[in-house]
């Protein structure tokens, strides 16, 4: 049922959460409770993004306001409570990810909720930064001829004196996998304007333990309560499970309408799948820049950063130079105007459930099926159980 005024709650207080409540206002939908941990940072966050109610009871919140809409933005270990409430009142969810701690978790969300008829959208947001939609406007209309390989490489060099929270434990949705491949899945699958099909992989652990410190509300900022070399006699230390590095390879269906012009020279059998190489340590330091590099029969296509967030670049494949390619101002103009790369892709997301609940026009967006998907590649590469073929709409 369209619904014109859309009322909202939202289940978290931290960067993801005040993020998703953001992307609400943005759209027009009147945030009208935030629900959070403990009752004075609730309070706080509530009174400085100004949404009238607040609570720490999640029940209580859907009881008294019969939300058309739920934002999720805590860690991947707490979002069962809130989609059950959801699909019990009908409520649409928009969920960052991970969606859940594992496959048979995410898969139960997933079948719950399209049972119950309620609309998802799954927040692995960095596919609507401006430099992956135009690099998929230029593999759509062929620049560099049929997709053939994918590499995205990346390392963060975070410190490894971190203090243990949830990002550190895998059953509260913490390691890399859950938190970086997703984002790097999203961008590939839209770069190529298609679905991964089977992974394979392993993950190493390279934080065995972690020391307990003061926590800290933003885990931006974790870095700065982190205990100095000089200061760790007498330190508590937790134990790790989590992943903090990752090598996945991953089969693309072949997306392109059109191979280029020396397709059928290289690539031999058309409907042969591209191939996608994921390489990432949260703990390393870089040697060359982060990028994602899209190879084609005809030409390959570079983008900057982890996240795509730099320049991009094209090269033919008889040219012997990367030439950069400004973004058209017409992908950004249709883009949230707003500076912060994550918020306009919140925003961008929102935009697209918000309009398909009120029954208006909306691009396809990522659902809780692909959720779904991704935990099931997640929990193949961490089980290095070799290729695993992922969920298809036919086998939904």
């Amino acid at each position: 049922r369209p619904v014109a005024d859309l009322k909202a709650l939202v289940y978290g207080t931290g960067f993801a959460g005040q993020g998703h409540a953001r992307a609400l206002a943005a759209c027009g939908v009147d945030v009208v409770c935030l629900v959070g941990r403990t009752s004075e940072v609730t309070g706080r966050v509530a009174g400085e993004l100004g949404i009238p109610d607040q609570t720490t009871n999640l029940a209580a919140a859907f009881a008294r306001h019969r939300p058309d809409l739920i934002a999720i933005g805590t860690p991947g270990g707490a979002h069962v409570a809130p989609v059950e409430l959801a699909a019990k009142y009908g409520t649409a969810v928009y969920c960052d990810k991970p969606l859940a701690p594992d496959s048979a978790t995410a898969q139960r969300l997933y079948e719950l909720t399209r049972d119950a008829g309620v609309k998802t959208a799954y927040a692995a947001s960095f596919r609507y930064q401006p430099q992956v939609r135009f690099a998929a406007d230029l593999v759509g209309c062929g620049q560099i001829g049929r997709v053939l390989e994918v590499e995205c490489v990346s390392h963060y060099d975070l410190n490894p004196l971190i203090p243990h929270s949830w990002s550190h434990l895998l059953a509260e949705g913490g390691g890399r996998l859950n938190n970086n491949f997703t984002h790097k899945l999203s961008i590939v699958e839209a770069i190529c304007g298609s679905a991964a099909t089977a992974v394979c992989g392993e993950t190493r652990n390279d934080m065995q333990r972690a020391p307990v410190a003061e926590s800290t509300h933003d885990f931006r900022t974790r870095e700065e309560t982190a205990p100095t070399e000089n200061e760790l006699d007498g330190v508590e230390w937790r134990q790790v499970d989590s992943d903090w590095s990752y090598t996945v390879m991953a089969r693309m269906a072949d997306g392109s309408a059109a191979a280029g012009t020396s397709g059928a020279s290289l690539a031999g059998d058309p409907t042969r799948p591209a191939s996608a190489l994921f390489r990432h340590s949260g703990l390393q330091p870089r040697h060359h820049d982060d990028s994602i590099v899209v190879y084609g029969t005809d030409g390959a296509l570079a983008l900057e950063g982890a996240y795509a967030t730099g320049r991009v670049f094209v090269r033919s494949r008889t040219g012997r130079t990367w030439v950069e390619l400004p973004i058209p101002e017409s992908i950004v103009a249709g883009l949230p105007q707003i500076a912060d790369n994550a918020q306009r892709n919140w925003t961008a997301l929102m935009r697209e459930l918000v309009a398909d609940l009120r029954g208006e026009q909306s691009e396809p967006y990522q659902t809780f099926f692909d959720g779904w998907r991704y935990q099931v590649a997640i929990d193949a590469v961490r089980a290095a159980c070799g290729w695993t073929e992922l969920p298809t709409v036919g086998r939904a």
